[in-house]
């Protein structure tokens, strides 16, 4: 069976894509079609809040994309190894806080040592800075893309913890996101799931997907990442067949291979 996975692939990965290997271990053929584009902004203020760390009480990261965004300044003003030698150090005398493994992995990959993988949520990851950190510390850092949930944003300030945002990237629809679902339609047909990866994702795809899959939509087991993603699919008035517990490759996947095989929890 044919699922259809509406996601970037995963950035400077070699090897398939985790989501498709999983779900190959489960017998089902994935397609990956990429759903945005990414712009990146404000990288000089970004590059100086970096490197003065003692102006802030901590780091957030709620994306892969904004660790790429540290990446990138790191990179373009060659202060690696200024980064190495003493700054990273400072940043983890504090606390680094993620949602999700593969921000995680790509924060490690600069020398930080991450918090709150394991969340999974924003609105979990709030629970637990507010648990962690006093209301006396100098504001927590929170690079971010520009259509970002304020559900982390108003948690934290409701709860007088102090916090600096900044965007650091903006999320547009991918330019050939129409032309790449209307080839798969025609090549591969209906597929017997759809996976959403975001909010965002669920907007710039819905109507395309509606339009390809016709009389046959309610044919289609959509399958949703995490309860945010779930919750947008849902207000388009669609069911959601499953939801990952944990917003993994391994979970999704074993959600999704459940669900085609006629045991889901429909959500409508």
């Amino acid at each position: 069976m044919q699922v259809l996975l509406l996601k970037e692939p995963r950035d400077g990965a070699s090897g398939p894509d985790p989501y498709i290997k999983e779900l190959a271990s489960h017998g089902l053929s994935a397609t990956l079609i990429p759903v945005l584009s990414f712009k990146f902004v404000s990288l000089n203020t970004l590059s100086d809040k970096l490197f003065q760390p003692e102006k802030h009480g901590g780091l957030i990261f709620t994306s892969p994309r904004a660790v790429e965004a540290v990446k990138i300044c790191l990179e373009a003003e060659e202060r690696r190894e200024e980064w190495d030698r003493s700054v990273k150090e400072k940043w983890n005398a504090k606390s680094v806080y993620v949602v999700g493994k593969a921000t995680a992995a790509l924060v490690r990959n600069l020398g930080l040592n991450p918090l709150g993988e394991d969340t999974g949520t924003a609105e979990i990851l709030s629970r637990v800075i507010i648990e962690r950190e006093d209301t006396n510390i100098p504001p927590l850092f929170f690079p971010c893309g520009s259509i970002k949930r304020e559900v982390l944003p108003s948690a934290l300030r409701e709860n007088g913890m102090p916090l600096e945002t900044l965007t650091v990237y903006q999320t547009a629809e991918h330019p050939d996101l129409d032309k790449n679902l209307k080839n798969y339609f025609t090549v591969q047909g209906i597929p017997a799931s759809i996976a959403f990866f975001s909010p965002s994702g669920v907007k710039f795809c819905i109507e395309a997907v509606r339009r390809l899959s016709g009389e046959h939509l309610t044919q289609i087991k959509f399958a949703a990442i995490g309860p945010t993603t779930q919750d947008a699919i849902t207000a388009e008035g669609l069911c959601v067949s499953c939801t990952a517990e944990k917003p993994t490759a391994e979970h999704l996947a074993a959600a999704i291979a459940k669900a085609l095989q006629g045991k889901p929890t429909a959500r409508c």
